[in-house]
């Protein structure tokens, strides 16, 4: 493999972490994502002709590696819906200088595919789970599953190699934000990094209100109190978690502070939308369509030219800025559910 050119934006912020959205479709209707007063029964998905295939997502992939990603997210929607999964996970795993391939899940269905995900050279599981208490989260991810259902998908990924895992927990005031600490504790136990997330104004359908944030350093003195923590420096440049250590030693957490510590400064993550549209922002307006260049007969050259024009010309700092979005900024944002988180 050729040396990889790295790409800049125009804040200077090099392109290293590549998200790809498998599906728009999820088995559960979290209220801060999916709301079920939205996606109903008859609510339209996107077709399988509109999808990427996976020949297509592999394609891409080798050229945004070309760029200097490294890091390799699948997300949804649940990826765990799209059929085979673990055929891409096996295509992406033997691309030439993708040194980390992860996997963001609800856990549903990993009882059923742990196995032959981590075969497939899957390096890393993140799985969704916002609270402990069985009626919280029900009511939190529209009554589609109990959590026993996401343990015994997490004890499943423990059975296949995945350790330690990552758990993403939104945190919404009046919600969940009682039950945190019985969370942190619980997964402290078993080794497990809990990522707390502060309740963000992904997309435009979940109702986001400033005052539904618990802030960051809340969450902190909350866990501290019974836990005593002290912050740790990131693993990485461009690391979006603050990231705080046990003080006894026995494991750390993170906490995603989009809202009232934006991170947008060494934000270097591009999204692919499952439709194969291109987007350089969670918060973003509009995307680029590589999927209609690539069937209208686009050569590897001409595609890696539009991603490089589009990285090149990148100015977000939505989060940074959030305070000052005109409300066609706020009504035209793209939804969580189509890129990814």
């Amino acid at each position: 493999m050729t040396s990889p050119t790295p790409i800049y934006d125009t804040l200077q912020r090099p392109f290293r972490d590549l998200r790809i959205s498998v599906t728009d479709r999820c088995n559960f209707r979290c209220t801060y994502c999916m709301p079920a007063e939205v996606f109903g029964e008859r609510f339209h998905f996107l077709p399988k002709s509109a999808l990427l295939s996976f020949e297509e997502i592999t394609r891409l992939t080798r050229i945004f590696l070309s760029f200097g990603a490294r890091k390799v997210r699948l997300t949804g929607g649940e990826p765990l819906l799209r059929h085979e999964i673990e055929k891409l996970v096996a295509m992406l795993a033997a691309l030439p200088g993708l040194d980390d391939l992860a996997m963001t899940t609800n856990g549903y269905l990993l009882p059923k595919k742990a196995a032959a995900l981590r075969d497939a050279g899957l390096t890393r599981l993140t799985i969704s789970l916002d609270s402990l208490d069985n009626d919280v989260f029900r009511r939190m991810n529209g009554g589609r599953a109990n959590v026993e259902d996401v343990l015994t998908g997490i004890r499943a990924a423990e059975e296949a190699g995945f350790a330690p895992l990552k758990i993403n927990t939104v945190v919404q005031r009046g919600v969940n934000d009682h039950t945190i600490v019985e969370l942190a504790r619980y997964f402290r136990q078993r080794g497990h990094i809990v990522r707390f997330i502060e309740y963000m104004d992904a997309g435009t359908l979940n109702a986001w209100r400033m005052e539904d944030v618990v802030p960051a350093k809340e969450i902190v003195a909350r866990i501290d109190a019974e836990m005593p923590l002290e912050p740790l420096q990131p693993n990485y440049a461009g690391e979006v978690a603050r990231r705080y250590r046990y003080r006894d030693g026995g494991g750390e957490i993170g906490i995603i502070a989009s809202v009232t510590q934006p991170f947008c400064g060494g934000c270097t993550r591009l999204r692919l939308s499952a439709e194969g549209e291109l987007y350089t922002c969670l918060f973003a307006t509009q995307g680029t369509p590589l999927r209609d260049a690539m069937r209208a007969g686009a050569d590897d050259g001409q595609l890696a030219e539009m991603i490089r024009t589009v990285w090149q010309a990148r100015a977000d700092r939505y989060s940074e800025l959030r305070a000052q979005a005109t409300p066609e900024q706020k009504r035209g944002k793209v939804e969580m559910y189509h890129i990814g988180g």
